[in-house]
């Protein structure tokens, strides 16, 4: 088992050398002899464990602790504090500031090993304990990813064979907002919600989903109802992607110029992620063979989405998703509807 860290601070070099004599056979030490060294010294290389002399020139010891509390890279760090100052009004200022514990000057060897090894064991635990709750945390996210793709590759299997479609407009959609230059936490989340788009085609009939030609009226009424069906499933709730995929689902049929549905919002009104899914959207939707008509070639539906920049889509958008033409073809065949097109592709390349 790797040995643990111990900093040392104190200014007076015969109390370095008692500290260093009585804990080095069992730990690594580190040594500083003021404050600022000490600062620096935890924030390059952050030790388990720091023994800290209160009265020293420059900076005192509270001043130090205070510091190392503030910056989140050293706050999680045990300070015990070793000093002559035995008042209970020093050490009460000590615990206050963050400190573990207090040994008073001068030093009992036994003392200080027994409680250096108690606090690095209660930090060990806590970091284990912390680990663990990370790990959960993420196995429960992964876990409400997985379900989020699989409810809306579900709707996708309504009328779409493979459900494919779901997976290529996400990661349409994650160029896209990258290329906007958002934040890495938006693209990611957008990527993890934009499968939610068409969950409400769970509540269409499937003669109106499947029928190949046109819808009459009644039947196009009944279709758009699934952008409040979808939001309905979803629901409202304080979680960021849940909010994220309701925006998605509700707004995807909303048209830059107003003329979409359910509410005729028109240019920023409109949700970004929504704008930007709508694109992934229509894009994958016009390349993809449905029951009702044949794949569109990728030239014929890039000049529809240039006829429909800043009718249907916003201009900026449309720019932006030509840039990523490369990375988009990439995509498309990766997780083509039928896999010896992505076969055909490699042996061609």
């Amino acid at each position: 088992m790797e040995q643990a860290t111990v900093l040392v601070v104190d200014d007076t070099a015969e109390n370095i050398d008692i500290l260093v004599g009585i804990l080095a056979p069992d730990y690594k030490i580190k040594v500083a002899i003021d404050g600022y060294k000490a600062l620096q010294l935890a924030k390059r290389s952050p030790p388990d464990i720091i023994l800290l002399d209160v009265m020293m020139p420059g900076i005192n010891g509270y001043e130090v602790c205070r510091q190392l509390k503030q910056d989140p890279i050293t706050r999680p760090i045990p300070v015990i504090f070793i000093t002559a100052m035995t008042q209970e009004a020093d050490e009460q200022q000590g615990f206050e500031l963050g400190a573990v514990d207090y040994i008073s000057k001068p030093i009992c060897a036994a003392i200080v090993k027994a409680r250096v090894r108690g606090q690095l064991n209660l930090y060990d635990q806590q970091r284990h304990l912390e680990q663990q709750v990370k790990a959960r945390t993420l196995e429960l996210e992964q876990t409400r990813f997985e379900i989020i793709k699989r409810l809306g590759r579900a709707a996708e299997y309504r009328d779409n064979e493979t459900g494919t479609h779901v997976i290529r407009m996400s990661h349409y959609a994650r160029l896209l907002a990258e290329e906007l230059g958002m934040p890495a936490a938006f693209c990611e989340t957008l990527f993890n919600a934009a499968p939610m788009h068409d969950v409400g085609k769970i509540g269409t009939p499937d003669a109106i989903l499947r029928k190949p030609g046109k819808l009459d009226p009644d039947e196009w009424a009944i279709m758009q109802r699934h952008v409040q069906i979808g939001a309905e499933i979803i629901g409202e709730h304080p979680d960021p992607l849940l909010q994220m995929s309701r925006k998605i689902a509700l707004y995807h049929h909303e048209r830059w110029d107003g003329t979409g549905y359910p509410e005729g919002l028109s240019g920023e009104q409109i949700p970004l992620e929504a704008r930007i899914a709508a694109l992934a959207d229509v894009f994958d939707a016009l390349t993809s063979e449905r029951p009702y008509k044949r794949a569109w070639t990728v030239e014929e539906a890039l000049e529809l989405l240039q006829k429909e920049r800043g009718k249907h889509f916003e201009p900026k958008l449309v720019d932006a998703f030509m840039r990523i033409l490369p990375q988009v073809e990439q995509i498309r065949l990766e997780y083509a509807d039928d896999p010896e097109e992505w076969a055909h592709v490699q042996q061609r390349s």
